[in-house]
């Protein structure tokens, strides 16, 4: 018997790294994780003490499947707390993760055949799931010769597409779109009547600019976003989005058949970590920390370009001055340092055998270690 073609998808990179960390970490190797963004943090606290509470007192059973009105509600005032926008709890959809969203957004708005323009590099599930779903990827080239900015001018220049994916700030390369530059991305996908999705999934991580959510500037904007990454609950898999009024329903239909309604425990716990801003602030100045750690070790180290690294937790750079393609650096690097890290070709299949993303979302001390280390092996490379 024969598969789909919609199953031919690649790999993600990252995740297989990770199962191969993993399988060296149980045989008693020191492993440093750099290789996925999964903040070594754990939930909030107080989303923790409201799961104990729940599991004493709730039954746990099916949401509606938009998610908990509470939730909903709360998420929308977070969008006033945090960027002084009023969203309507009713435009706001719970998600299973971010990767729901996605998933949900590209049936809802295109149809088999219809393409998608995102960036190169980006999320390789981006164009994984756009394959998956019958929508053909329309790559922006946002490679080092753009600084790695998704440009408004790009998108006026790109034939045939669709919709139109961003990410701010971005990965792998950390980028984020400035406002200005948003707003003429947002009146060029207006013009010419395109979809446009901003990924937010890393909002909360930055380091100069905060990030300005692309619902400040329209209401016809699909926004996807997560408690994976600034929250610190990547294993919860619960996300949302954001989106016009008259995509509610369809989208809702669709989740109801799809999903029947996101993981209840963990709607619990995402009401209560959006009153942790203190601790989850604390987290990112930890990354901050280790962004300037191992910046500084890539620097010393003489890799080549380094991507911006505005926000997020990782550094893309360029690893063509080893010698190495991507892939056989990250293998070695791992067997021999117990340094884990993500081939570029994961965000870039055509140039990414000469870039690695190293993440920097561990605790403190393994990335001032894993610095260390990467810097001595880099160092006996080139001799």
């Amino acid at each position: 018997m024969k598969l789909s073609q919609r199953s031919q998808v690649d790999p993600f990179l990252a995740m297989d790294v990770m199962d191969r960390a993993n399988s060296l970490a149980r045989s008693g190797r020191a492993i440093f994780h750099l290789e996925t963004g999964q903040p070594a943090t754990k939930a909030p606290k107080i989303a923790l003490e409201a799961v104990v509470r729940a599991m004493d007192s709730d039954v746990l059973g099916y949401t509606e499947a938009l998610g908990r009105p509470a939730l909903r509600a709360r998420i929308s005032k977070y969008y006033r707390d945090t960027y002084r926008v009023d969203v309507p709890p009713e435009r706001i959809l719970i998600t299973t993760g971010s990767s729901a969203g996605f998933l949900l957004a590209f049936i809802a708005l295109f149809d088999v055949g219809q393409s998608l323009a995102m960036a190169v590099p980006g999320y390789p599930a981006y164009r994984n799931i756009a394959v998956a779903t019958g929508v053909r990827p329309h790559f922006i080239d946002c490679r080092d010769r753009s600084q790695f900015r998704f440009r408004a001018s790009d998108i006026a220049a790109a034939q045939g597409i669709s919709g139109v994916l961003i990410a701010s700030p971005a990965n792998p390369s950390g980028t984020v779109i400035a406002e200005p530059e948003l707003q003429k991305i947002v009146d060029v996908c207006d013009e010419r009547k395109l979809w446009l999705i901003s990924d937010e999934i890393y909002h909360g991580i930055t380091y100069e600019h905060r990030a300005q959510t692309a619902l400040a500037i329209s209401s016809n904007v699909i926004v996807i976003n997560s408690f994976s990454k600034y929250f610190s609950m990547t294993g919860w898999r619960i996300g949302w989005m954001v989106v016009p009024e008259a995509l509610v329903r369809p989208l809702e239909r669709l989740a109801q058949n799809m999903y029947i309604s996101p993981p209840t425990i963990s709607q619990i716990a995402a009401l209560a970590a959006l009153d942790a801003a203190g601790e989850l602030d604390g987290h990112v100045r930890a990354y901050a920390a280790n962004r300037l750690r191992l910046l500084s070790a890539l620097k010393e180290s003489n890799f080549g370009e380094i991507a911006p690294a505005d926000g997020a937790f990782y550094l893309y750079a360029d690893i063509s001055p080893f010698g190495l393609d991507a892939t056989s650096f990250t293998k070695r690097l791992l067997d021999e340092t117990g340094v884990a890290a993500t081939p570029g070709l994961d965000f870039d299949p055509v140039e990414g055998h000469r870039w690695v993303r190293f993440s920097y979302a561990g605790a403190q001390d393994e990335i001032s270690r894993a610095a260390d280390i990467l810097t001595q092996w880099c160092r006996n490379l080139r001799t």
